[in-house]
């Protein structure tokens, strides 16, 4: 009885508000001439189409260069932003034609600013991945929350005939850079690079047809749909945020982890050496099992026990195994005696040497599409060694072509990237009655980088022992098979006897 009483003294006061609503915030708006306007903006044109070539080159020059001034002059131009702003609007409405129109424009402004990124980075002799094209490798829910509030301001922009705010909601999401990176990523055939751009691109596009479809149905748009329409629409609101929740979510977390656990890696270590010691260097590699980290302590007391113990205590924090190694130096008490600058110098050199280190094995993970802790390193040679991810449709010659760009990539390296078990041989023929050297230093190269043999077919005694051997030459081990049909190479199956020739 009493919850009947309040809900009728409280239905007056709903009346009054729904009607205030209607009347000074759905009532002050031009619903036709907003629909008319994003109509005009957010399909296919030829306007539209020049923006997208401008904005792409733009970005990509942005990202390699790196330049955040070049990637806001593209930001600047946002030209995906209204079919996307025009899509939520036909989501809004139930308008299929609309929606139809913004998604084809949208679709078609995106594949051109891939492939006009494959293209362009494929001509670059600058492949290297920079900090502005890795920045944008790992989406989190912040920036689902900042597309989701910036479309906001730009739908609410949009229906309050304040459309130069749009300007500013394009550069805070920034939808052009992620598609130059994803082209980045298919051009250096790293889907690492590849899968973090799409979804951060497919965060922001969802985000803010989303909202902007939510901000238009509030402003009065769509009130000619039914209650099963509108639960509909918000249900694919909840829906689609949701979904992308949970990878944005768990990154986050993991960032949020790594955050946390340097923090507490150095309360430790500091902890353990107190007084006069100091930390000169930390690393730690988080992808690694387990959790691997190497410090550089600056102390006056040596201690033999300081592994074994922060290890212990580094595992009940944070609740996982680690691998923690402290480089222990000698520091006299004067700081301004021969002793102390020497060390401070060998730290620091020695700091530099494992900075440069780092970021060779992180670049390249990256072009390779591998975790870190896969990278073996012999800082002696300044040799990085690692196999390849597999990546669908690419034989020998696409991961000869990975490795040589990895090389390019990082100068003062030798770079040996093998390509994964399954890779696929080159077809190997006569030209003229010529074999195909190309061919022939491919399959070596494959050969001698997975250490496995190979097995000549086909073609005359002669022509096959002429292959095995030139694939011998050249570092690898081959066989002589069959002699029936062409010319042909397979690897030979593990237990095959290793001879080079016929």
């Amino acid at each position: 009885m009493d919850d009947r009483m309040d809900d009728g003294r409280h239905a007056p006061q709903r009346g009054k508000l729904r009607r205030w609503w209607r009347m000074w915030v759905v009532g002050g708006v031009d619903h036709d001439a907003v629909l008319r306007q994003i109509a005009a903006d957010s399909g296919w044109t030829g306007r539209y189409a020049f923006l997208i070539v401008v904005s792409a080159a733009i970005s990509l020059l942005g990202l390699l260069m790196p330049s955040v001034a070049v990637l806001i002059g593209a930001m600047l131009l946002s030209p995906l932003m209204m079919p996307i702003i025009g899509l939520g609007f036909g989501i809004a409405t139930f308008d299929t034609h609309e929606i139809r129109r913004a998604l084809t424009a949208l679709v078609a402004g995106s594949a051109i600013a891939v492939v006009l990124s494959v293209v362009f980075v494929s001509l670059s002799p600058i492949q290297t991945i920079t900090g502005e094209i890795a920045g944008r490798t790992r989406p989190t829910l912040f920036d689902l929350l900042v597309a989701l509030l910036s479309a906001v301001a730009g739908a609410y922009a949009l229906i309050r005939g304040r459309g130069g705010t749009v300007v500013g909601v394009a550069i805070a999401i920034a939808l052009m850079p992620p598609l130059a990176v994803v082209g980045f990523g298919i051009a250096t055939m790293n889907w690492t690079i590849f899968s973090g751009a799409s979804l951060l691109f497919l965060t922001n596009a969802i985000t803010i047809a989303l909202t902007a479809a939510l901000v238009a149905r509030v402003h009065g748009f769509g009130s000619h749909l039914s209650p099963q329409h509108t639960g509909w629409q918000v249900a694919l609101f909840v829906g689609g945020l949701g979904l992308l929740s949970v990878p944005l979510g768990t990154a986050l977390r993991q960032i949020a982890f790594e955050a946390a656990a340097q923090r507490q890696v150095r309360d430790a270590i500091r902890d353990h050496f107190a007084g006069a010691s100091r930390l000169g260097q930390l690393d730690i590699d988080y992808a690694a099992r387990p959790m691997r980290i190497r410090a550089m302590v600056l102390t006056p007391r040596i201690d033999p026990r300081a592994d074994r113990v922060l290890n212990a205590a580094l595992v009940d924090r944070l609740g996982r195994p680690v691998d923690l190694h402290v480089d222990q130096l000698r520091a006299t008490s004067d700081e301004g005696g021969v002793e102390a600058v020497q060390i401070a110098q060998a730290g620091a050199a020695k700091a530099d040497d494992d900075g440069r280190r780092r970021r060779a094995v992180a670049d390249l993970a990256l072009l390779a599409g591998i975790d870190e802790a896969a990278v073996r390193v012999d800082p002696q040679d300044r040799r990085l060694t690692a196999t390849s991810a597999t990546l669908p449709g690419v034989d020998a010659r696409g991961y000869r072509a990975l490795e040589q760009r990895a090389a390019r990539a990082l100068p003062g390296w030798t770079v040996a990237l093998a390509p994964p078990s399954d890779v696929g041989l080159p077809s190997i023929g006569l030209v003229e009655g010529v074999i195909d050297v190309t061919a022939l230093a491919t399959a070596a190269w494959a050969g001698a980088r997975t250490g496995r043999a190979i097995v000549v077919d086909g073609g005359t005694a002669a022509q096959r022992a002429a292959v095995a051997t030139g694939i011998g030459d050249q570092g690898a081990t081959a066989v002589t098979g069959s002699a029936r049909g062409p010319l042909s190479l397979a690897w030979a199956p593990p237990e095959e006897r290793r001879t080079t020739g016929g």
